[in-house]
């Protein structure tokens, strides 16, 4: 079963994400678009999607699970696949954090081939060869040479200011923190049964531990127990939480009544809202530091929109608007590594944009353009056989 507001959603962030991840190639990008710093009690539009990536995790994660049950698998066999789906996301998010702080001069063939190694090994690795026309017999030794370039990239690899840096799990990344949140989640979700009021109870410790983040009984996020930090800070999860909530209102709440549940999201939307802005002055709004006053408004954002594309989409079956974008949402991981592959090309090569194009207004319009043109590729892939799947 698929849920349409879900994918255009998810599509649509995709595409917006892909848009400000390209904004460090352009000059003069108005503030407001732009994310806030770590010391700004701030924030700006980039600093809005990613939290709406992990919401729309935890809208897609109910009916996954169902999907599955429905087809006789065990939960544990379920939860055996929860658990590789995450640690994929770990390790992926890992080998881009290094690539982030790498040190060319001291990697053989530099940074940006290091950086094209580690996507063509995603690529190896997590390709959906079942789907492609790779003969089967080539599946197996394509996806053990991926796994051999990761186990090379970590041995050659010198990262910091001067190269003194080794390959370390400096901090999970991007897809690191989805795979924690979407483990934790959909772990209790399965086992929970589903239950709304479990989940209900779930967001509200994980919005509670958020507060005790910024107060002094916080938890020091040092040692083995540092590595689970983005758990019990309570802020990332939440997010996930926040999204499975929101598909169990129309999972548990009869169709008839479905105006009701549109109601509670907006209600819950705008409640989360308020209390993110009023309680601004206490921890301030800010993604990096992850202060509750960020997560509510992004969690109210989540609601509302999710409201607003439902009726859209599912209701009024209005959605031809979206096609030019649908393969962002369901080919979303083949559509975030392509950029990977972009980047380190177009530096190697020493081809750029006229300055005028990568300026302003006009550079703003290029680099949606590119996302764009990510999101064309993705689809044509997707067309051919060759998708990611975790």
């Amino acid at each position: 079963m698929r849920i349409a507001s879900i994918d255009i959603l998810r599509a649509l962030t995709m595409l917006l994400m892909i848009w400000v991840n390209d904004f460090w190639t352009l000059k003069g990008v108005p503030k407001w678009l732009t994310h806030a710093s770590a010391t700004e009690d701030y924030m700006g539009f980039s600093d809005i999607i990613f939290p709406l990536f992990l919401f729309i995790v935890g809208l897609s994660i109910p009916f996954a699970i169902k999907n599955r049950l429905d087809k006789g698998d065990s939960r544990n066999r379920i939860a055996k696949h929860i658990l590789i789906r995450s640690l994929s996301l770990l390790l992926i998010g890992i080998y881009m954090v290094n690539w982030e702080t790498a040190y060319s001069v001291g990697i053989p063939g530099g940074k940006n081939v290091w950086g094209l190694l580690m996507a063509l090994a995603v690529v190896l690795i997590w390709m959906n060869w079942k789907k492609s026309p790779v003969p089967k017999k080539w599946h197996l030794p394509i996806q053990v040479a991926g796994f051999c370039i990761l186990i090379y990239l970590a041995i050659i690899y010198k990262g910091g200011s001067d190269g003194e840096l080794w390959f370390t799990p400096q901090w999970w990344g991007i897809l690191g923190l989805i795979g924690w949140a979407y483990l934790f989640n959909a772990l209790i979700y399965l086992y929970s049964k589903g239950n709304l009021w479990y989940m209900i109870i779930l967001w509200s410790v994980l919005n509670v531990l958020a507060v005790i983040n910024f107060s002094d009984f916080a938890i020091e996020s040092q040692g083995f127990l540092g590595l689970f930090s983005t758990i019990y800070t309570g802020t990332i999860p939440a997010f996930t939480t926040a999204g499975i909530l929101a598909t169990l209102l129309f999972m548990k709440i009869p169709k008839v009544k479905l105006n009701y549940v549109l109601w509670i999201l907006l209600i819950l939307g705008i409640t989360s809202i308020f209390y993110g802005l009023a309680t601004r002055h206490i921890w301030g709004i800010s993604k990096i530091q992850g202060t509750p006053s960020w997560l509510a408004i992004c969690t109210g954002i989540g609601f509302i929109l999710f409201m607003l594309f439902y009726y859209i989409a599912d209701i009024k079956k209005q959605v031809s608007w979206a096609k030019f974008m649908a393969p962002a949402g369901t080919a979303t991981l083949t559509c975030y590594m392509l950029p990977y592959f972009i980047y380190p090309v177009r530096e190697m090569t020493g081809i750029h944009l006229p300055e005028m194009l990568t300026t302003s207004w006009l550079g703003l319009l290029m680099s949606l353009l590119f996302a764009i043109l990510v999101v064309g590729l993705t689809g044509i892939f997707e067309k051919k056989g060759f998708s990611l799947k975790l």
